[in-house]
């Protein structure tokens, strides 16, 4: 009887480790949440770099001395909308 007790009590203190090994804090499944997470991070990261890679370039070429008109104009273009009365504007879509 007492060999008996032994086994089911190392039965229920496996299953215990067990079940926390793939439900736990750190379990498997909150690793495959975690990997997921870094995948959608990293590709979040990379837009940002791209995006302030665009935006350091286009402070550089104002801060010269003079600004550089065409950079000026092409920023006033993109950003506010403005273009000459005489300049043919094309949509792509």
């Amino acid at each position: 009887m007492r060999s008996l007790l032994v086994l089911l009590g190392c039965a229920v203190i496996s299953a215990y480790f067990i079940h926390h090994a793939i439900y736990g804090k750190h379990g498997f499944e909150a690793r495959t949440r975690l990997i997921e997470r870094t995948a959608v991070l990293s590709r979040e990261i990379r837009s940002l770099k791209a995006v302030h890679a665009r935006m350091r370039r286009d402070v550089d070429l104002l801060t010269l001395e003079p600004p550089s008109r065409d950079m000026t104009e092409e920023i006033a273009q993109r950003d506010l909308g403005y273009v000459y009365p005489s300049d043919v504007v094309l949509l792509a879509r």
